[in-house]
């Protein structure tokens, strides 16, 4: 793309994100320049870091009476949107990830673009008594990735681990704030939408689930699963400096799945 091409891209990108959430994508992007920086101290180069190395993609015809998606993708950053009827419908699945999650060196050295993630939720498993911490664990050890990886629809189907119903006043704030972390990233209007949803389904439906260390530095996954949404977090690779972030809705992933309503309505 030439320089307005690439504008109009962050700008098409920016109306599908709150201002904090346009700017940790566009800090996602250039940290691909300290991840190649970092990658060739170790000399462990394998990929080309480029920000360069972003896709847009549009389906169907924006702003017309057909339904249309659009789509951005490339390290570590994955959003998707379908419009139907002029109205978003689907804004997931929404990815974010960093590596490093902390910069250990040189002139950006503390740097952590994705903090709130890891602290919030760490905070709250902390936050457990004993026993509630052996109800939230769902692993022993960190998995190797999130569980449900690229998969086109969310494959955990039972909600595992702590529920909300168990938790504390204060608990449940500290789950509420975590949530709104993932919510945040989304225009306002979005963000309310989905916070309403899950109130209106029953915040004491929600679990979270936790496996690995809080402590930092060492491995650790936790999960927050309500009856239409999924988070899933893994901070493992790297020597758990390495995070993984995703935020998908259970039943409308990529918009409506016209094969699945297909076959329940008809094949059940």
């Amino acid at each position: 793309m030439n320089a307005a091409q690439v504008e109009a891209a962050d700008a098409l990108m920016a109306t599908g994100l709150s201002k904090s959430g346009f700017h940790k994508a566009r800090a996602i992007i250039d940290h691909e320049l300290i991840l190649a920086r970092v990658e060739a101290e170790e000399g462990v180069v394998r990929f080309d870091r480029d920000p360069g190395l972003y896709f847009y993609s549009v389906f169907g015809s924006p702003g017309g009476s057909e339904p249309w998606a659009s789509r951005v993708e490339g390290h570590h950053l994955s959003l998707n949107y379908t419009v139907v009827d002029g109205e978003v419908v689907a804004p997931t699945p929404t990815f974010f990830g960093a590596n490093p999650a902390e910069v250990k060196s040189g002139p950006e050295k503390g740097l952590r673009i994705l903090p709130e993630e890891e602290d919030l939720a760490k905070d709250l498993f902390v936050a457990l008594e004993p026993h509630q911490r052996e109800q939230a664990i769902v692993y022993r050890e960190a998995p190797r990735d999130i569980i449900t990886k690229a998969s086109v629809h969310v494959e955990i189907d039972d909600g595992a681990g702590l529920p909300a119903s168990l938790m504390t006043g204060d608990q449940r704030q500290k789950l509420m704030s975590l949530i709104e972390v993932y919510t945040g990233r989304m225009p306002e209007e979005l963000a309310r939408s989905n916070l309403w949803k899950l109130e209106a389904e029953g915040v004491d439906a929600i679990h979270f689930g936790w496996a690995g260390s809080p402590q930092r530095g060492l491995p650790h996954y936790y999960r927050i699963h309500g009856p239409s949404f999924l988070v899933e977090y893994d901070n493992i690779q790297n020597a758990a400096n390495h995070i993984h972030s995703v935020w998908r809705e259970t039943r409308s992933d990529f918009g409506r799945d016209i094969l699945r309503d297909h076959y329940q309505q008809h094949h059940s």
